[in-house]
């Protein structure tokens, strides 16, 4: 029996050191965030762990897909690279400013997103010329203020045509290209790509899980509007990119 005493002891003895020496620990850790807690965390989002929206990644061969880097001058004259967008959500298309077709659709619909989110100074957009020959920093000054562009994030771009074209259909995959026969001598998608604060391509998914990859900067006079008569397209980017401000 006294054998039988001195074990219970002996574990509750164990018990006191264990107490004493790690569960002050246990609780540093927990003040200092260091144990992660019951919900979405991402290393993508670098030293800051912030939740993450359901939007996805784009990935090519297994790894998220980041903005290649690139250097180009704005409307202002100013030289502007992908680290001058970094720790903001923003929106990627490839124009030209006499295109007679579907850039001012898209550019339209910009404005309309601008105006959206006019009070986020962490919300831009990077509009790139596919006729940078043409495209000078002053004709695209007049082409911003023609359209109404005021967000100090929103650069339209030109430089080197190799470098747009290769950025275009290498770096994000969306399609452009001189082509003679067609009106306005070039041809793009129209689509949109949307990137996150620390760099990625993300987008919504379809109904099959599957991420749709880019937005329609371009909508039919066919296509349905919602209720507020807002294209739907452009709705559901706009709920994407508040997504990923709330990141």
């Amino acid at each position: 029996m006294k054998k039988t005493n001195y074990s219970y002891i002996g574990i509750a003895f164990i018990v006191l050191v264990f107490g004493i020496i790690f569960i002050p620990k246990i609780i540093d850790r927990i003040s200092n965030d260091d144990v992660i807690r019951n919900e979405s965390r991402s290393d993508l989002a670098g030293d800051k762990k912030v939740p993450l929206s359901d939007l996805a990644f784009i990935e090519i061969n297994g790894e998220p897909k980041k903005v290649p880097a690139f250097s180009f001058t704005n409307q202002n004259g100013k030289i502007i690279t992908h680290k001058d967008y970094e720790g903001k959500v923003y929106v990627i298309e490839f124009f030209f400013t006499t295109c007679p077709t579907i850039c001012p659709r898209m550019n339209a619909n910009l404005i309309q997103i601008q105006n959206t989110f006019k009070d986020f100074e962490d919300f831009g957009v990077a509009s790139f010329t596919i006729n940078p020959d043409y495209d000078t920093p002053e004709i695209l000054k007049a082409y911003a203020e023609h359209y109404g562009v005021i967000n100090p994030n929103w650069h339209l771009m030109t430089g080197d045509k190799n470098s747009v074209y290769k950025l275009a259909n290498e770096g994000f995959n969306l399609y452009t290209g001189e082509n003679a026969e067609v009106e306005g001598g070039f041809e793009h998608s129209g689509n949109f790509a949307l990137i996150d604060k620390n760099g990625f391509i993300r987008s919504r998914k379809d109904g099959f899980g599957n991420p749709i990859i880019y937005y329609r900067g371009i909508v039919s006079e066919a296509e349905q509007v919602d209720e507020d008569g807002v294209k739907e397209e452009i709705s559901a980017l706009k709920k994407d990119i508040k997504k990923l401000l709330n990141e």
